[in-house]
């Protein structure tokens, strides 16, 4: 049913978002927030100065309501009227800034770590003498703790 043939006393029972939400549908276009508002006070017979009391907590009511978007002309339409286009495809230059930025933060690594780590050699062996040991513990040698034990 068209808002403009609903009863008075059945409009009254939605809230302000609710008709805006309404008014956007039957439209369907954009609106500035002004124009939303006047069309409601215009369906429930509110007056100018009822206008004025309301339009803030009105627009205040539109940006935290999550089916609302405000477009880049400053009108608002329903969120589900408008699709989000996100482009996931790289260029030859996001390609080189993300090189030179993985380059400087290994830079940053390298700068931030201890000085033994500087003197490392990538190919020195590691010693692993203890490991060895590790091979040769049987099941039986290993022993259970509880937690409580643990705090002991």
């Amino acid at each position: 049913m068209k808002l403009s043939k609903m009863p008075k006393d059945e409009l009254e029972s939605y809230s302000y978002v609710e008709l805006a939400e309404m008014i956007l549908k039957e439209e369907k276009k954009s609106e500035t927030i002004v124009d939303i508002f006047k069309k409601i006070c215009k369906l429930l017979e509110l007056t100018n100065e009822d206008y004025e009391n309301k339009i803030s907590d009105f627009y205040t009511s539109l940006t935290t309501d999550k089916k609302f978007i405000m477009l880049e002309d400053g009108t608002w339409d329903l969120r589900d009227h408008h699709s989000s286009v996100v482009n996931l495809e790289m260029t030859e230059d996001d390609e080189e800034d993300l090189t030179e930025t993985e380059e400087e933060i290994e830079e940053e690594m390298d700068d931030m770590a201890p000085e033994e780590y500087h003197d490392m050699d990538d190919d020195a062996e590691v010693d692993d003498t203890d490991m060895e040991d590790v091979d040769d513990i049987e099941e039986d040698d290993l022993t259970i703790i509880d937690e409580d034990e643990l705090d002991d």
